[in-house]
């Protein structure tokens, strides 16, 4: 069985057991794009994810205008579409909060995180492919928490037990991909997914280092600061990436 079969399966026992678990206020809503984005989200482990990788890029969960659309770890619509090349049918979650409709590939809303990300590798490698040689982007959760008025809930701000069901099925789905794609390198995009990656790794003693790299979320001032270039001096720092001159 190739790494894409394997990711696959992985993924169909990571939808399954978070799919058994309950989540209460502030959470009304959690939708699950490995359910119903599952035709496009296969369609990126087969194209991208059938060989061992490098580095591998760790995100948070989805966002509500990215993979909650796609089934795309920050799935940008016009990203995924215009740059990966991927499309197909997405579904809707049932139930959908009205104030936060899944319109696939119609969404007309664009993920800035998912925008930055996706936009600085494109601009930065040829095609997808030279990028997927030796990269991989994955989420450390599928889920996508809303409370009642709309507003996006990240996994960290669950209550302590309702985190610790969640993280334990997480962190075991993190591990067998690691495991599967064997990267040198598994980079947090932000604080929240490096703590939880070093945390897989040290419980499993891994071999496998781990980094951080600035979240692109538009809520960081940071990020908004020139993202891309923060971003590729924190992977120059780590020896991760060669700069411009060293490419020449």
């Amino acid at each position: 069985m190739n790494e894409s079969a394997q990711l696959a399966r992985a993924a169909t026992s990571l939808r399954k057991e978070v799919d058994l678990l309950s989540f209460a206020d502030p959470v009304t809503h959690v939708y699950n794009p490995l359910d119903y984005a599952s035709e496009v989200h296969r369609s990126y482990l087969r194209r991208f994810g059938a060989s061992k990788k490098k580095i591998l890029f760790l995100g948070m969960n989805p966002g509500p205008f990215g993979m909650a659309q796609t089934g795309i770890p920050f799935g940008e619509v016009a990203s995924v579409r215009d740059w990966l090349g991927l499309e197909g049918e997405v579904k809707r979650p049932d139930p959908e909060h009205p104030k936060r409709p899944v319109d696939g590939f119609a969404c007309t809303r664009s993920e800035v995180s998912g925008r930055r990300l996706w936009g600085y590798f494109a601009e930065r490698f040829a095609s997808p492919e030279m990028f997927f040689a030796d990269h991989f982007v994955t989420n450390y959760c599928p889920l996508v928490f809303i409370g009642a008025s709309g507003r996006n809930l990240t996994p960290d701000k669950l209550p302590a037990r309702e985190r610790t069901s969640l993280f334990h099925a997480c962190d075991r789905h993190l591990e067998k991909t690691l495991r599967i794609l064997e990267p040198a390198w598994v980079v947090g995009v932000g604080t929240f997914a490096a703590a939880r990656a070093a945390e897989v790794v040290n419980e499993n003693k891994l071999p496998v280092e781990v980094g951080r790299i600035l979240h692109p979320s538009p809520a960081s001032p940071a990020a908004n600061r020139d993202w891309a270039g923060t971003a590729e001096k924190q992977l120059l720092a780590m020896g991760l990436w060669k700069s411009h001159e060293e490419r020449q």
